[in-house]
C-alpha cells in the first residue's frame, strides 16, 4: 500500500500543477479582427476548411447546395440558414458541420459577419 501511495502522490501533484495557469493569455479567446469582418479576409477560409467537403460543386454526401463562392454563402447568410445550422448543437437535426460543432469564437465571427451585412471585401 505504501508503495502505491509513493507512486500516486507525485502523480497527483504533477496533475494539479499541470491544471493551473499563471497566464491570462491562455484564457482569452481569439481576438476580434481589426475593422469589419469580410468574406475574403475571414469567412472564406472557415467555409473552405469546414464546409466544402460536402458543399462543393458538385455537392457530396447529400448536401443540398454548394457553398463554393461568395454569392452562394451570402445567400445562405441572408436567408438565415447558415446561422441556424452552425448554431445548433452537435447531434441536433441540421447541425453543421455534421462532424462536430465549430468553436464558439468561429461561430461568433460568422454571426458578426452576418450582422455587419455579409461584406465580400
Amino acid at each position: 500500500m505504501k508503495r502505491n501511495v509513493k507512486f500516486l502522490l507525485p502523480l497527483l501533484a504533477l496533475t494539479l500543477i499541470a491544471c493551473t495557469s499563471d497566464s491570462e493569455d491562455d484564457l482569452t479567446e481569439m481576438e476580434e479582427p481589426g475593422g469589419p469582418v469580410t468574406y475574403n479576409s475571414n469567412i472564406r477560409a472557415i467555409i473552405g476548411s469546414n464546409c466544402l467537403n460536402c458543399h462543393s460543386d458538385p455537392t457530396r454526401n447529400g448536401a443540398p447546395f454548394s457553398l463554393t463562392n461568395f454569392q452562394q454563402v451570402s445567400t445562405r447568410a441572408e436567408n438565415g440558414s447558415l446561422s441556424r445550422a452552425i448554431n445548433k448543437q452537435t447531434g441536433e437535426a441540421g447541425a453543421m458541420p455534421p462532424g462536430g460543432r465549430l468553436p464558439q469564437t468561429t461561430i461568433d465571427l460568422i454571426d458578426q459577419w452576418i450582422d455587419e451585412g455579409f461584406l465580400e471585401q
